[in-house]
């Protein structure tokens, strides 16, 4: 017998428990699956989680950002107290041209600083535990809030829509499928939606040094949190490989993150803890992609002069039936999935539209020129 649920999302990364979280506070009968064992058991497991402001003069991308990181950062500090540290990240320049760069922004910062001696600390700046929030938003509920079900070691291998439901392995059945799948896109065959993975490593050190702050430079090293009364423990992420292969060389990336974190801040006595490896799902373009999803095929049929640049109202565009999207959140997912995920969410529930920018018709329309007739 199939089990019919109201809602299914395929990946239990930070986007799929911020998606499932959100849904939870309106929807009963949500199933959240992953194939791995457990929830954040890829990239959002494996990610260092710091939140910091983007610095730059204006564009689409800083505001995003900014926008997320105001919304994200309370949502933690009120709802998940005890997964954040607000402790501040001290953002430090590369180099003189980089310092240089640094004088620039200065008019343009979104976020309250104080200069330090070694560059801008902004308080906002907050850490926070990768693993622990993903299991606080697909457990823990007030008296409103339903419960989240999960199924694990569920790799999805087909995906069919039937009689107006979505079968998925022609065992569980959704009225609406949302997936937040990071590095796969397997279960969608289409050509305009593309993934481009970024491999990094993270470990997690002991110090008998003391941090009070973030510090972000060539890569983060994390406020210290202590473990007894001689040591503490410290994350430093990430590195950043085009391949798995490369980024499961431990000896060369473990060093190269010390040698980068050593550069930014004294640490003795240093012993490495564990290593994560993880593959950050980026879009093409770096924005991240929400919402429905366009048909292309059907699209096309309506509108085959779109190869050739014409332009056609997207509210006409075909877009399969409840299916939705959340991925390309990058190294920012932390900062970027629960914003997101409260949009995607107002937009199934409440039709509320979703910014241009991050939709998957920025895509499409750009993509779709490329077709040959």
């Amino acid at each position: 017998m199939k089990c019919t649920y109201d809602y299914i999302i395929v990946g239990a990364g930070i986007s799929g428990c911020s998606v499932a979280y959100e849904l939870s506070k309106h929807t009963k009968n949500i199933l959240l699956v992953d194939k791995l064992s457990n929830i954040a058991s890829g990239a959002s497991g494996a990610a260092g989680a710091f939140l910091s402001p983007l610095l730059g003069k204006p564009n689409e991308f800083k505001s995003l950002v900014t926008n997320a990181l105001r919304y994200t950062t309370q949502l933690y500090k009120k709802t998940f107290p005890n997964i954040i540290a607000n402790c501040g990240t001290i953002r430090i320049p590369k180099d003189s041209n980089d310092a240089l760069k640094f004088e620039q922004y200065i008019p343009y910062m979104d976020f309250a600083y104080q200069k330090d001696k070694d560059g801008f600390l902004f308080n906002i700046g907050s850490v926070v535990n990768s693993f622990g929030v993903c299991k606080m938003m697909t457990t823990s509920f007030s008296t409103k809030q339903s419960k989240i079900n999960t199924q694990f070691n569920t790799n999805i291998k087909s995906v069919k829509y039937e009689n107006g439901l979505w079968v998925l392995n022609g065992e569980l059945e959704a009225k609406n499928l949302i997936l937040t799948t990071g590095a796969s896109l397997e279960l969608l065959d289409e050509f305009y939606l593309s993934i481009r993975g970024v491999w990094g490593r993270r470990i997690d050190i002991t110090t008998s040094t003391k941090l009070e702050h973030n510090y972000h430079k060539e890569c983060s090293v994390s406020k210290s949190f202590k473990v007894d009364e001689n040591s503490y423990q410290v994350s430093i992420g990430a590195t950043h490989h085009r391949d798995l292969k490369t980024a499961q060389t431990k000896d060369d990336d473990n060093d190269e993150l010390l040698k980068k974190a050593l550069d930014i801040v004294e640490l003795e006595d240093i012993k490495i803890k564990k290593e994560y490896v993880g593959c950050r799902a980026c879009s093409s373009d770096y924005f991240p992609m929400v919402g429905k999803i366009i048909d292309s095929e059907k699209t096309l049929k309506d509108f085959p002069y779109l190869k050739n640049g014409t332009k056609v109202d997207k509210n006409r565009f075909t877009r399969y039936e409840s299916l939705y999207m959340l991925n390309g959140v990058g190294g920012r997912g932390f900062v970027l999935a629960p914003y997101l995920a409260k949009m995607l969410v107002d937009n199934i529930l409440n039709d509320t539209p979703i910014d241009d920018n991050i939709t998957t018709d920025r895509l499409f329309i750009r993509e779709v020129k490329k077709v040959k007739n």
